[in-house]
C-alpha cells in the first residue's frame, strides 16, 4: 500500500467513525425531545402516547382535587382560548396553581382524549406568561402584540369554553 492510499483509508474510516458517533447523538437527542403543544393543536393532531408540553390556562371553576389509594389527585381543564383539554394529575399541585392562570403540564393524551400529567408547572408571579402560551393565545385570536401586553391572568378567570369542554370540541 502507497502512502497515499493509507492517509486515504485512514481519511475515510475517520469519516465513517465521525459520521456514526454524530447518528448516535443525534437519535438520542430525538428520542429525549419534548414538543411545547397548546390544546386545540393537541387535538388537532392527536400525540397519543408521546409525551408532550401541554401549555394554556386553566379553566375556572373546573378544578376537582380527590384522593385516591391515599394519593392526590387533581382533574382540570386546560383551554388556550379554542379548545379545552381534561387534564389528569396524581400528586401534589404547585403552590401557585390556580384556577384561569397559566400552567404548563407534562404528559401524554389518552385514547380517550384525557391528559395525563406526570409534572404540572405553574407560573411564578402574575405579570409571567411562558412564550409558548403567549404564542397560542397570539394565534388563537385572544391576544395580539400591537395592542400591549399578554392578558393577565385575572381577564382569563371569566374565560369559558363554548363548546363541551370534555371532548375538546
Amino acid at each position: 500500500m502507497t502512502r497515499k492510499s493509507r492517509r486515504l483509508w485512514l481519511l475515510v474510516a475517520c469519516g465513517i467513525g465521525l459520521g456514526s458517533a454524530s447518528a448516535l447523538a443525534l437519535d438520542a437527542f430525538s428520542a429525549n425531545i419534548v414538543f411545547f403543544v397548546a390544546p386545540s393543536q393537541l387535538l388537532a393532531t392527536p400525540a397519543t402516547g408521546r409525551t408532550v408540553r401541554l401549555g394554556g390556562m386553566v379553566v375556572a371553576g373546573s378544578l376537582h382535587e380527590a384522593h385516591q389509594g391515599g394519593e392526590p389527585v387533581a382533574q382540570f381543564l386546560v383551554t388556550d382560548g379554542q379548545k379545552a383539554v381534561p387534564v389528569r394529575y396524581a400528586g401534589i399541585l404547585p403552590d401557585l396553581f390556580r384556577e384561569g392562570q397559566s400552567v404548563v403540564a407534562l404528559g401524554e393524551l389518552g385514547a380517550d382524549g384525557s391528559f395525563s400529567a406526570s409534572e404540572v408547572l405553574a407560573k411564578h408571579d402574575e405579570t409571567y406568561m411562558p412564550k409558548e402560551v403567549a404564542e397560542a393565545l397570539r394565534r388563537s385570536g385572544k391576544w395580539d402584540p400591537k395592542f400591549g401586553p399578554a392578558p393577565s391572568a385575572a381577564s382569563w378567570n371569566r374565560m369559558s369554553v363554548k363548546t363541551d369542554p370534555t371532548r375538546g370540541s
